[in-house]
């Protein structure tokens, strides 16, 4: 049932997600590309949890966040790909409107704690290159842990502020969402309640977390780019900038399809393309992260060898 009588209109009580294509044979498709990404996604990156768990090699500040970027990753998938892999096979997508919910504020969770982590992860690293005596100080446990909390926080925060603007909306008429989750873009042109205070609560959080993180990471790089340009040994600023590539990578991915959709105006690009950019960072990114890390990081490939070695020459 899609509606029920709420006084003196119909509440909507779940939605219809119209999802990627209505051709059949394009779902087919679609379900057999997501699912092995997912199932890649969620291998690497448990691999990388687990490999960072039990490498002693790998007990860095660096490399805890990067397991928390994992994790966060996994999360990110998670929220949305089982429902998009059942859709694909059924012909009626439908949701219910706690489910809804519950979606909405997992995606934003998890996408604001990516956020917050690749600050933190930027800022290690300017301690790293820029403070390279004092990083077991800077960067000591209790320092790394309170950095964690903070950033566990605000995820928190920003995925509160998506839920009490979903749960503040009123529906009562259509209930067909233009995409292939819960997002609350979507949902505000369906409400039938005055959305202009949830939609700017919507975008000063987002904007918050967005421009918060990104000047920590750009003031972060701005001082190590400043220190590699002083250092005469080329083999330390070939080092220094190894470094730092895998971040950066991850940086751009992320940052670049995020700010395309809730940063760039609504009228300069269509519903589709914000689908197929939602897809990529929210399916493609989170397999992407683990492989970028794993290719350009020696530390984490010799930390797998020895793993390796010890499994088969025990």
């Amino acid at each position: 049932m899609a509606f029920q009588e709420d006084g003196n209109h119909t509440a909507v009580t779940e939605f219809i997600l119209l999802g990627l294509t209505d051709d059949p044979v394009l779902r087919l498709v679609l379900f057999t590309i997501i699912l092995c990404i997912y199932l890649v996604t969620m291998s690497r990156n448990l691999s990388t949890i687990l490999l960072i768990r039990v490498s002693s090699q790998l007990h860095h500040p660096m490399y805890f966040f990067l397991s928390h970027l994992a994790f966060a990753d996994i999360g990110t998938s998670s929220s949305v790909i089982p429902d998009m892999l059942l859709y694909f096979l059924v012909e009626r997508n439908s949701m219910s409107y706690h489910g809804c919910g519950i979606q909405l504020s997992s995606a934003a969770f998890f996408g604001g704690l990516e956020c917050f982590l690749l600050a933190a992860m930027a800022y290690d690293r300017f301690v790293a290159i820029c403070n390279p005596l004092l990083y077991s100080t800077k960067m000591s446990t209790q320092v790394y842990v309170r950095l964690l909390l903070v950033v566990y926080i605000g995820s928190y925060l920003d995925s509160c502020s998506f839920t009490i603007c979903f749960y503040s909306l009123v529906f009562c008429g259509p209930n067909e969402i233009n995409h292939f989750f819960c997002d609350l873009a979507p949902l505000l042109k369906l409400s039938c309640s005055n959305v202009r205070i949830t939609a700017v609560v919507l975008s000063f959080t987002v904007g918050f977390v967005i421009v918060v993180t990104v000047f920590v990471i750009a003031v972060s790089y701005t001082y190590i780019l400043i220190t590699i340009l002083k250092m005469r040994s080329t083999e330390g600023r070939h080092k220094a900038f190894s470094t730092c590539a895998s971040h950066l990578t991850a940086v751009t991915l992320y940052y670049g399809t995020v700010t395309f959709i809730y940063v760039m105006p609504k009228s300069s690009y269509s519903t589709d393309q914000n689908k197929v950019v939602s897809v990529f960072y929210m399916v493609v990114v989170p397999m992407l992260n683990p492989l970028i890390y794993s290719l350009r990081n020696n530390e984490i490939k010799g930390a797998l060898k020895r793993q390796i070695d010890k499994k088969v020459f025990p």
